[in-house]
């Protein structure tokens, strides 16, 4: 194995923020008859009209589509030198792609390489150094479940370190786990077992995200993953609660339902994947895909509320499906509550109960100068 820091970042805090630059997250989802091509072509316009490059591509869709998706890639924006993470998540409208969620910036960024592979960004903006990592997975297939995600949060370690970070830092994680339901609870144990020994310098876990998907490696799991180092008194990351719902270690998960990076920038909130989870931890309306969708609405819509954000501010989300002739409801959902441009992708992946049908996952942000956290909420 080996890992590589393109352009090292052993700049001044001061020669940081000289290269800093502004975040663009946005979200592309085929339009009716698009092909790959076409898709490909309005990203690198929308790159090229920002001045921006790419920071992470998360990219939703089959597997058998990946190969010509990556050719479409390197025909219209070149060599591929920024994280991409794959996840076999079909769209629940029949397309090849279900959508493309893109974190770009306009400034300096240093690429961090992995076995010859790019797998990280890190870049400066608002006050704090950062770090975006995707694509991760076990180098060894035939391991355990539990050894491979152990050794990809190692992995994850290792390279933090190399940029100046470390797992301390984290303040978002996604993980997609094949099969998941046969092995969500031996994942949560190994995750648990690796963060046992980590002091968090927010002062608590990562929001995260965890749903049943395949990675093209055939790997147990895929990982991405975002770390926070402030730079400057203006910057911080806050764990936020979700006031419908107790905090997910009550019941056994290691991680916060809502993590806000605030800097002399604006806000930004991560919203972890979200469910029909009851306060205690239970699953509220079994079997019932209408009031899941509801439920868990309500329960993403309370968090932005409590911390003075609304679904306007909305960046990105994603919708996932346990069967996809369920997309209809949230559909339905969304145009009954004038949602119908909600920057959100809709996926068919498992979820990590069985008698789990939806979970949404989001970000927003505030692009204002905000020196204080949003209001806190006690969960």
């Amino acid at each position: 194995m080996s890992f590589v820091v393109k352009n090292p970042g052993t700049a001044s805090s001061l020669q940081l923020e000289a290269r800093a630059g502004v975040q663009i997250p946005f979200t592309l989802l085929p339009l009716p008859g698009e092909g790959m091509e076409a898709l490909c072509r309005r990203l690198t316009a929308a790159l090229r009209e920002q001045d921006a490059t790419p920071l992470h591509l998360l990219v939703f869709g089959q597997r058998r589509g990946r190969t010509a998706v990556q050719e479409a890639f390197q025909r219209h924006l070149g060599m591929v030198d920024w994280p991409v993470t794959w996840v076999e998540g079909a769209a629940c409208n029949g397309t090849p792609v279900a959508g493309i969620q893109v974190y770009a910036f306009t400034g300096g960024v240093e690429r961090l390489e992995f076995n010859g592979r790019v797998v990280g960004s890190v870049f400066t903006d608002g006050g704090a150094r950062q770090c975006v990592l995707g694509g991760l997975t076990p180098a060894d297939p035939t391991l355990t479940r539990a050894a491979q995600t152990c050794r990809v949060l190692d992995q994850l370690q290792t390279l933090l370190a190399s940029a100046g970070f470390e797992i301390a830092d984290l303040v978002r994680t996604w993980f997609y786990l094949d099969d998941i339901l046969a092995w969500y609870d031996d994942f949560n144990q190994a995750r648990t077992g690796v963060y046992s020994g980590v002091k968090f310098h927010t002062g608590s876990l990562p929001a995260s995200t965890g749903v049943g998907a395949k990675n093209p490696a055939g790997t147990a799991l895929a990982l991405a993953a975002w770390a926070f180092r402030p730079l400057d008194k203006h910057a911080r990351a806050r764990e936020t609660a979700s006031p419908l719902q107790c905090p997910a270690p009550a019941y056994g998960s290691s991680f916060s339902r809502a993590m806000e990076i605030t800097s002399n920038t604006g806000r930004r909130l991560f919203i972890s994947g979200t469910a029909s989870i009851a306060h205690g931890g239970k699953t509220l309306w079994t079997g019932d895909i209408r009031q899941q969708v509801k439920q868990t609405m309500d329960v993403v819509g309370a968090i932005l509320q409590a911390q003075a954000y609304t679904f306007a501010d909305l960046t990105h989300a994603t919708a996932y499906f346990r069967h996809a002739s369920d997309a209809g409801v949230f559909t339905q959902w969304l145009a009954a509550n004038q949602l119908r441009d909600l920057p959100v992708i809709s996926a068919q992946c498992d979820v990590c109960r069985d008698n789990l049908l939806f979970e949404l996952e989001a970000g927003a942000q505030k692009a204002e100068h905000s020196g204080s956290p949003g209001p806190e909420v006690k969960s």
